[in-house]
């Protein structure tokens, strides 16, 4: 399985669950990072002592992707907040060369909605379909992830009914209605109410944009279960693709 995503921490928000629970299962992951996360927000300024973010959010990526039960992790320096507008022929170039060197049952990006209309997530979901693509008949199949609409509302409104304050900046400073807004009606769910704590043992790695007290952090198990353990998909239409490797999960736990 190839991850494909733009920034340290999109691999563990989007589908730690699924990535958990593949990993267990035998397969290979593979977790594909066009950029280091390098504008991102620094929720503790001594977490950045020498201010080169993107090398601790490599870091980061690193520890949550063995949490997470990842084979390999490939990071790469496109710049963070250019992936719709800039090299894009590059970064296609260099998930064909991922797919041809791991040869995947099946790739793993954003949907058509970023999650949540980021910029460099869409590019990055529009760079790996084109990469897919291009494979004709021997594409691996190429699925979709997509948050489903009001789980963030909740997560943020629980936190909050516990005295946490919203920032004005960062991630928690997004609007959490813009998640799963406009999105694609998904396809299928995958179950990975036992991988919850996985997932967010992964995010807790990513601290300089969690933050150490951040909603995650106080949600219950039951909260957690309930908000987190369904991570939904959808497949992309190409014919003569591989078999339907990803929904062989959605019918059991």
């Amino acid at each position: 399985m190839l991850a494909v995503f733009a920034h340290p921490d999109d691999e563990s928000l989007a589908c730690g669950g699924t990535l958990a629970r593949l990993a267990d299962l035998g397969a290979s992951i593979v977790i594909f990072c066009a950029t280091r996360g390098e504008r991102g927000f620094v929720s503790d300024p001594a977490l950045v002592p020498d201010g080169n973010l993107g090398l601790v959010r490599t870091h980061e990526l690193h520890a949550a992707a063995k949490i997470l039960g990842a084979r390999e992790v490939l990071v790469f320096d496109y710049p963070d907040g250019d992936l719709r507008w800039g090299r894009d022929t590059e970064l296609e170039t260099d998930i064909i060369q991922a797919i041809r060197t791991y040869r995947p049952d099946a790739v793993i990006t954003f949907d058509e909605d970023g999650l949540y209309w980021h910029a460099d997530h869409i590019g990055v979901h529009e760079q790996t379909l084109s990469a897919v693509g291009s494979f004709g008949s021997a594409a691996p199949a190429l699925y979709y992830v997509t948050m489903p609409r009001g789980v963030m509302r909740r997560v943020i409104d629980r936190a909050m009914a516990q005295g946490w304050s919203r920032p004005q900046t960062g991630f928690w400073g997004l609007t959490p209605d813009a998640f799963g807004i406009e999105a694609e009606p998904p396809s299928f769910g995958v179950k990975v109410g036992k991988y919850v704590a996985r997932k967010l043992a992964a995010l807790a790695c990513h601290q300089t944009q969690m933050g150490a007290r951040n909603p995650f952090s106080l949600m219950d198990e039951n909260e957690a279960q309930q908000s987190l353990g369904l991570e939904c998909f959808r497949r992309a239409p190409f014919d003569g693709v591989q078999e339907d490797v990803l929904e062989q999960l959605s019918d059991c736990e």
